[in-house]
């Protein structure tokens, strides 16, 4: 149009040389391989995690559709048409029409009684306390830290397994985690539809998913059993499996346990020891520490405690004499012979009646094998009171039948308490 501004021109890009260089194409190098295994990978897994969500909703479908058969029947208007137009009509027509001959209402909606549901309140419905308790379960999240579950196998993977546990995701189990031993095919130990226990190790994910282990479930009960073991002083054999400066190492129900040298009876010559086979006892026993210490000393005085019995005629040696009583040598193991257990007499000194390294015949009166203690007794052995001190000879040569006698009597202590015990009880 005349009198407009022209347009203004568009600038044009400067062209580019006609011998100018080309600039090197540059190449990505990608291994299809590793991209093929990835995709593999998270492929796999989600299909996992597809099919047992598919599964997971059927199930709910199926729920809801029982539950719906089971919803209380409404009544419903039922009609009849004799004749061939059909006109439509509200409620209150449809009443009025009962007797017509076009329609034959079957039943019909009681206005009372729907005025009367709607102003009930909630109280007034049936409530089942235990069927809402057991709804709330079954709601609950599957997957605390530290649970014990149940479930069965549904799927098998090269880095571990999938265990459906009744969650909202299947649980997932590291190779690592399968057991306590090396496992070198984990379909033949897991195959599909396997019922397994496990552990939760770590709470659900993103997901849903939580991570199972069936190693740390049996070290569990592997740590509770050593402690009861531990409790009842009884004495284990165990393999030695390896050695260090400071003792030798074994394996207990698939614990690591560990004995000082100064716990074994050949301390200077541990390393020999490797491979061979030997008596333990518990000394420490930690589980949150980990920690499993063993002792072959003590594993020889448990068995020497086992052979003994209350009533019992022992022979030792005195070994030191303390203000208190004797200790005696009674070969692996020592005993006290309380002062006031010597005799039924009156001694001015306890060396009156022994020495040290003095040969002597007791009964056994009290075994506490836990504390590993021995409580010894010689007046029982005498006739009259203060016999050891006038006539010690012949009370030790006599004494085994006189320890006949004191083991009757003790036994019957034990059968008939004392009378003030019996009215006290």
């Amino acid at each position: 149009m005349a009198g407009s501004d022209p347009q203004p021109k568009k600038a044009t890009p400067p062209r580019p040389a006609i011998n100018a260089p080309r600039k090197p194409l540059q190449v990505m190098h990608i291994s299809r391989k590793a991209e093929e295994e990835m995709i593999n990978k998270e492929s796999s897994k989600d299909e996992i995690l597809d099919q047992y969500k598919d599964k997971r909703f059927d199930e709910e479908v199926l729920e809801k559709n029982t539950s719906s058969l089971k919803a209380p029947n409404q009544k419903k208007i039922i009609q009849v048409n004799h004749g061939d137009n059909f006109q439509p009509s509200t409620m209150e027509d449809v009443l009025k029409s009962e007797n017509k001959s076009d329609y034959k209402v079957i039943e019909s909606f009681d206005d009372k009684n729907i005025f009367e549901q709607k102003n009930r309140t909630v109280d007034e419905f049936d409530f089942d306390e235990d069927e809402f308790l057991a709804a709330l379960e079954e709601n609950q999240p599957i997957g605390t830290t530290g649970e014990i579950a149940k479930g069965s196998v549904i799927a098998v993977e090269s880095d571990g397994i999938y265990v459906d546990i009744g969650g909202k995701a299947p649980g997932f189990m590291p190779k690592n985690e399968c057991g306590l031993g090396v496992i070198t095919n984990l379909k033949e130990r897991f195959p599909k539809g396997l019922q397994v226990e496990v552990l939760v190790t770590r709470e659900q994910n993103a997901d849903g998913m939580v991570t199972i282990s069936c190693r740390a479930l049996e070290l569990r009960k592997s740590w509770d059993k050593v402690q009861k073991i531990a409790k009842e002083g009884k004495v284990i054999r165990v393999k030695i499996n390896g050695f260090n400066r400071g003792g030798v190492t074994c394996d207990f129900e698939g614990l690591r346990g560990f004995i000082p040298r100064s716990q074994l009876e050949d301390g200077e010559n541990h390393q020999s020891l490797v491979s061979k086979t030997i008596n333990a006892a518990f000394l420490e026993v930690n589980p949150e520490r980990r920690k499993l210490v063993l002792s072959e000393k003590k594993a020889a005085i448990a068995s020497r405690f086992s052979e003994l019995e209350i009533g019992q005629l022992i022979e030792g040696e005195i070994l030191t004499i303390k203000p208190y009583g004797f200790f005696v040598d009674l070969k692996g193991v020592s005993g006290l012979l309380h002062h006031s257990m010597v005799t039924n007499g009156s001694m001015r000194s306890l060396r009156e009646v022994f020495q040290s390294g003095e040969a002597i015949k007791a009964l056994i009166t009290d075994l506490d094998p836990s504390r590993g203690r021995i409580g010894l007794n010689t007046a029982l052995l005498e006739g009259p009171p203060g016999e050891l001190i006038t006539d010690k000879a012949k009370v030790m040569e006599e004494a085994e039948e006189r320890a006949i006698k004191a083991r009757n009597s003790l036994n019957k202590e034990k059968v008939d308490p004392p009378k003030e015990e019996k009215l006290s009880t």
